[in-house]
């Protein structure tokens, strides 16, 4: 998965479906007048291509390679067979779809009543759980895209962010450098998801685990 490639357009027919290995990919809410502004983000604890488990065959939204990264892929018709022959596989992929449109709701509630400082806590954090390591590639006209906000509101929020130790950032690049400070910056919205996703997919883990966001 090449850096800004389409996997599916808005209100196209979604011919194949994707699962991340590595990276991640962004879900974008496309205007008319050309703005977007990122409304999921998955990468390799799910999939791209939901619709097609739902039933449907497009949606209206954009799904773009935010991270360069590998995935697994099939044709729609052929993973459509094989959800039919295999029940166990659409259960894991609804309770997928549950957490990814929890991700959805919480990032609408948090884009509206959140500060901008806190909304980048939340979406550095979300990165860094799909990322290989504490660093990865970011610009901020991408991160200014992704929230929906002005460049020069995002320069000042990871302005904010660096002074206070949690990041670094140099040349297109950001490093989370205090990870439990960078949580502790974050609104309730990162907590509030990561713990829905872990009830439904690690129902073995300890509450105290389970809840430690």
């Amino acid at each position: 998965m090449p850096l800004r490639q389409v996997l599916h357009s808005p209100d196209e027919p979604i011919e194949r479906v994707y699962f991340p290995e590595t990276g991640w990919v962004s879900m974008l809410a496309v205007l008319e007048d050309g703005d977007c502004a990122e409304v999921g983000l998955t990468g390799r604890e799910g999939m791209v291509g939901l619709p097609v488990v739902l039933g449907a065959d497009r949606e209206d939204v954009e799904a773009i390679v935010q991270c360069a990264g590998t995935a697994l892929s099939a044709e729609a018709n052929a993973f459509r067979a094989e959800l039919a022959a295999n029940p166990p596989l659409m259960s894991l992929l609804l309770r997928y779809a549950l957490v990814h449109l929890g991700q959805i709701a919480r990032t609408a509630a948090c884009n509206g009543h959140h500060v901008t400082e806190q909304r980048l806590a939340r979406w550095l954090l979300m990165s860094h759980d799909r990322a290989e390591s504490d660093e990865f590639p970011m610009t901020h006209e991408f991160l200014s895209l992704m929230l929906g906000v002005r460049r020069a509101g995002v320069s000042v929020a990871a302005s904010v962010l660096q002074k206070a130790g949690l990041i670094s950032y140099e040349r297109g690049r950001i490093a989370i450098t205090d990870r439990p400070g960078l949580e502790a910056a974050s609104c309730e919205c990162y907590g509030i998801a990561r713990r829905a996703s872990d009830r439904l997919f690690h129902p073995h883990l300890s509450k105290r685990d389970r809840y430690r966001d």
